[in-house]
């Protein structure tokens, strides 16, 4: 996105990327279907961004969900808006969006230069004018035909884009924190985001549910400041513990806890489509006959899994107690011990403070370099609102990378 405000602005611009060919992590977030943005008000997109809201403003403002989807149909790409408000392409796939893309930077004449893994600024004590090259001689390692050398490249102006550190198979690996640490640039500990949560499931339970989704249920917690968070949707029993849409959009006060306090609860309602007083109804009908499970699947219509569930998480001594086991089912208490990798998780928290960019996105410390998407230190749930910071992040440094380069005043030539 930087290249493109960049090159449409009479510069000449070259991408660099450490993988064979560019776009791949863009390309993974297709695999479900592509949800490019969110529907809804703008005013409560922003609150997506919870902490990181104010920081992210002024670049979603100016870019925001509706601009979006404009420069998306600008490509020749249709949209549409799915039942849950998310968007996505018309044909739900991210490569042809990526193709009509690169077709246009080839337009700009962008260079793409692929295998070329950024390994920092090079040493400058040998140039005769060091100042003029410190922040923009890079070093870069390069494989072309499993043949690997060094060299260095002048640029007038960096976007730095390097991701977070999850999913490193596609390239983000985290390496860039330590190359900015040494020049001083501040940088909060990366860590998972939308990521699956721990808990020790029992053998049994787990050879029969591992992998099953939980569907229709309510999930909440009580974060660390004494807030009450819930969302409604569905989970995944995974063999570690707990993952899913539902599970991701708690993600970040859930990990919260367990770093401050070594664990944390999630309550999950078994039904809830159902108020306490209706279970209690119809867990007070006679039994017969019946097994407490069956009686419970023909009341309340469980699934195998929610049954199975509420074994796992209550004492065998609810079982007979009407007014507990209906309390039991509004409210079962999961305790997750820990989160999964950070290569495991969608995306990444931490990353560089805005406290360390100015309003343009550019280091403070280091004029000339400008950092944009996921490295810069926020993070959003799943629902299309990744994509649409990244987007206004990487739009914002590539105009403040064009204003750097028109500037007079600027520490090297054009």
């Amino acid at each position: 996105m930087a290249a493109e405000v960049i090159a449409q602005a009479g510069f000449n611009v070259s991408i660099y990327d450490a993988m064979p060919s560019v776009g791949r992590k863009f390309l993974l977030a297709g695999v479900g279907g592509m949800n490019i943005t969110h529907s809804e008000p703008h005013e409560k997109l922003l609150g997506r961004y919870a902490q990181a809201s104010p920081s992210l403003k002024p670049y979603l403002d100016i870019f925001s969900a509706h601009e979006l989807c404009e420069w998306i149909h600008g490509l020749g790409i249709e949209t549409f808006v799915g039942s849950s408000g998310r968007v996505f392409p018309t044909d739900m796939k991210a490569a042809p969006l990526l193709r009509a893309w690169l077709h246009r930077l080839r337009e700009l004449s962008v260079k793409i230069y692929p295998r070329h893994r950024w390994l920092g600024w090079a040493d400058v004590t040998q140039e005769c004018d060091a100042q003029k090259f410190e922040n923009n001689l890079l070093r870069f390692n390069v494989n072309i035909n499993d043949i690997t050398a060094e060299k260095n490249i002048h640029a007038d102006a960096v976007v730095l884009a390097l991701g977070g550190a999850s999913w490193q198979r596609l390239g983000s690996d985290g390496a860039w924190v330590n190359l900015l640490r040494a020049k001083t640039i501040g940088v909060a500990e990366l860590l998972p985001s939308n990521c699956g949560f721990e808990t020790a499931w029992s053998q049994h339970f787990l050879e029969e549910f591992a992998g099953v989704p939980l569907q229709t249920v309510g999930l909440s917690m009580v974060s660390l400041t004494g807030e009450k968070i819930s969302v409604r949707g569905e989970a995944m029993i995974a063999k570690s513990g707990i993952e899913g849409t539902s599970v991701y959009a708690l993600s970040a006060p859930m990990r919260d806890l367990i770093l401050a306090q070594g664990r944390a609860n999630l309550t999950i309602d078994v039904l809830p489509d159902f108020d306490l007083n209706k279970i209690i109804a119809q867990l007070s009908k006679p039994r017969g006959k019946n097994s407490s499970s069956n009686f419970l699947r023909k009341q309340l219509n469980l699934s195998p899994l929610k049954l199975a569930l509420l074994r796992e998480l209550t004492p065998a001594t609810i079982w007979q107690d009407s007014l507990a086991l209906a309390q039991a089912i509004k409210s079962l208490t999961l305790t997750l011990t820990g989160f999964r990798p950070i290569d495991e998780a969608i995306s990444t928290a931490g990353g560089i403070p805005f406290c360390e960019l100015n309003s343009q996105l550019m280091l403070k410390k280091l004029p000339g370099v400008f950092c944009a998407g996921e490295m810069l230190d926020w993070e959003a749930p799943t629902g299309g609102y990744l994509l649409t910071a990244c987007f206004a992040t990487g739009r914002a440094a590539g105009l403040g990378a064009v204003d750097f380069l028109n500037s007079p005043t600027k520490m090297f030539g054009a």
